[in-house]
């Protein structure tokens, strides 16, 4: 298939038909790097921490999300015949094909649950039609997870889902015991509800990806499991266990109150946390609604749950650059970057991104289609909201869309985690940044960051090996929820003898929508040296060169750096920081434009980060900055002026 045939690009997105053929779009390119067998897909040879044999199965797994709900919703597709032939040769032991029984914490266990929605939601397709020897292997082989030993995560539900199946099929290798024990564990991740408080209605429906200990509660505690997890359940046991059912539609009714605010007026998603290689899998909390027929809750209509999933999928119609020539995803965001990724995504692991078309299982006639398209519900929601689960404050003001965090942390060694969890800020339009080395702060690409070096020593070179970050966020939480007070306040501890307690302040005033503050106390038994960025920007400028080019130093119009300030504009707007005198401190840190390597921001291939440079003696110093940001309309920086002349003061109420 040609690149420039692909109906997933240029999609309108405003009918089912135009979801179909998106979903076809992606399914049909698959086809000629399907094994003779139809068990294996091969599209590409980056590495996992995985076998090669679990790499193949996963291609050929997850584009099941989208086309066992195709067909479940009653479209047929001819391609479908690849993935009956491969669900025999992949679990037939005799074949050269096999997929091989899951081991302990097995990455089979992950690809368990597409095959096992496919099987629960489609017999007649891919159960039904097998001989009886086919049919045997196939529970055989979803049967090999029960007994092992598993993650205590959201990996639980791949074993519910193995069981779904084989109760669905009337397999004897069935066991309900282990089933009830998984949902009984999965139980304890779930958190209690925070009840409403001054303006603040509240939050609730949240679980943790895991037991206490675990401190991310990102997309997998929604769109890329949990939430999808319990409305599929509801749907497949409504009848055989409806007190459950009815309690995990709940959930997502409360859930999707909160889940909105991570989501543009133009359908972009904030990315933040790990796994964004998933990409359009973020929306599947919504899509998977229709299919569990999960009535959205007031102020939301079925209209605005549509326009959700629909301007989310259009957000990604001009996205070519996730393709490969062949109509194949590679593996990034809003491009091909390996950079940001987990050490468990292979060329197959953005078809988790099929979860995306669950809501094509939702019939023609469902009120999710039926319904005109609404836009994001402005008028019945607060502009700011704290979530104290995430530790986020959502803000959408001055046409963008953003959170404050404080809290969350990688509970494992995940590659750049904090960079993934630990910054200040995530952006809907401006991204987030994961470092690329540790020899300058190109490399360190700290966006959203305050990067602290020691410099006791004496040594004045900026080497990137001694920068460090927030990492673990101490004694977090959310401060004035409910009042025009709402605030962040943590603290983290870069050496021993530093402790830097940072305070995090929404838009405090309608003359300023587009800024935001930071307050930094810092109490320091050595010198350091300060770089404070703020959000990345799009790093060419007007004129098509490099906005800065740190090799030459030449600079193109729209980069601007001075004393106490710097500033980005191009055509991903207007973004830049100010350094606020407070304190005793003078407010006269050097600004900076980093040209931030290549590859390193998750929209942007080329960033250029507008920073603030400075020296911080021993003792305790205050650091205030005030951060801008105003998103391009129509690929344009439009009407910034007069907003960044708006520059915030501290509030009195924080004196």
């Amino acid at each position: 298939m040609l690149l420039g045939t692909n109906d997933f690009l240029g999609n309108e997105y405003k009918t089912r038909d135009d979801v179909v053929k998106a979903c076809v779009a992606l399914l049909d390119p698959l086809a000629s790097h399907t094994s003779k067998g139809g068990a294996t897909i091969d599209i590409g040879s980056s590495a996992t921490h995985y076998d090669t044999k679990a790499v193949a199965l996963e291609t050929f797994a997850r584009p099941l999300w989208a086309l066992a709900s195709l067909l479940y919703g009653g479209v047929k597709y001819d391609g479908a015949e690849r993935w009956i032939q491969g669900f025999a040769s992949g679990t037939d032991p005799k074949s050269e094909e096999y997929w091989g029984a899951a081991a302990d914490k097995d990455q089979r266990m992950v690809e368990m649950s597409p095959l096992s929605y496919a099987v629960a939601m489609a017999p007649e397709v891919f159960y039904e039609n097998q001989t009886d020897q086919a049919k045997e292997n196939i529970c055989a082989f979803l049967q090999s997870c029960i007994g092992k030993r598993m993650p205590d995560t959201n990996w639980l539900w791949f074993r519910v889902f193995a069981n779904l199946a084989l109760r669905k099929v009337g397999s004897h290798f069935h066991n309900p015991e282990q089933m009830e024990k998984d949902l009984l564990r999965l139980e304890e991740f779930q958190l209690p509800p925070h009840e409403p408080t001054g303006n603040d209605s509240g939050s609730a429906g949240w679980s943790r990806d895991g037991p206490e200990d675990v401190k991310q509660l990102d997309y997998y505690s929604s769109s890329f499991a949990i939430q999808p997890a319990q409305m599929i359940y509801a749907k497949l046991c409504a009848e055989t266990d409806p007190g459950r059912a009815e309690k995990y539609k709940q959930r997502a009714k409360d859930f999707i109150l909160d889940f909105v605010y991570y989501f543009s007026d133009e359908g972009a998603a904030i990315p933040f946390g790990r796994s964004m290689v998933y990409r359009f899998a973020v929306i599947a909390t919504a899509s998977t609604m229709a299919l569990a027929d999960v009535e959205p809750p007031a102020p939301l209509t079925w209209g605005h749950i549509k326009g959700l999933v629909l301007r989310h999928l259009r957000y990604w119609n001009d996205a070519k650059d996730i393709f490969r020539s062949d109509g194949t995803l590679n593996i990034g965001y809003r491009f091909d970057c390996v950079n940001m990724t987990e050490n468990y995504n292979a060329p197959g692991s953005p078809y988790w991104c099929m979860k995306a078309f669950i809501c094509l299982g939702a019939s023609a006639d469902h009120p999710f289609w039926t319904a005109d398209e609404l836009p994001w519900p402005t008028d019945a929601f607060p502009t700011i909201k704290a979530l104290p689960d995430p530790s986020h404050i959502m803000v959408r003001k001055g046409g963008h869309t953003f959170l404050l965090s404080s809290g969350q942390a990688p509970h494992y060694a995940m590659r750049h985690g904090p960079a993934k969890y630990c910054k200040f800020s995530y952006s809907a339009s401006f991204g987030f940044c994961c470092p690329t080395g540790d020899m300058d702060l190109g490399q360190l690409a700290g966006d959203s960051m305050l990067a602290l070096r020691d410099t006791s020593d004496g040594v004045e070179e900026c080497d990137g090996e001694s920068w460090r970050v927030r990492r673990h966020p101490t004694e977090a939480r959310i401060e004035g929820r409910g009042t025009d007070k709402v605030h962040l306040r943590s603290k983290w501890r870069p050496w021993k003898d530093v402790e830097v307690e940072t305070w995090l302040l929404p838009p405090q005033e309608d003359s300023s929508p587009n800024w935001y503050l930071r307050i930094h106390k810092i109490t320091t038994g050595r010198k350091l040296l300060s770089s404070e960025g703020g959000w990345t920007n799009y790093g060419q400028g007007a004129d098509g060169r490099a906005l800065i080019q740190s090799f030459s130093g030449l600079m193109s119009p729209g980069g601007d750096q001075e004393e106490g300030w710097s500033r980005a504009v191009t055509a991903g707007g207007a973004v830049g920081l100010h350094d606020i005198p407070y304190k005793g401190s003078e407010g006269k840190r050097q600004g900076q434009l980093v040209q931030i390597d290549p590859n390193a921001n998750v929209i942007f291939s080329r960033g250029i980060l507008p920073s603030l440079l400075g020296e911080i003696k021993e003792g305790e110093s205050w650091i205030v900055t005030a951060i801008f940001g105003k998103p391009a309309t129509n690929g344009k920086a439009e009407e910034w002026e007069e907003e960044w002349e708006n520059v915030p003061k501290v509030p009195s109420w924080v004196n």
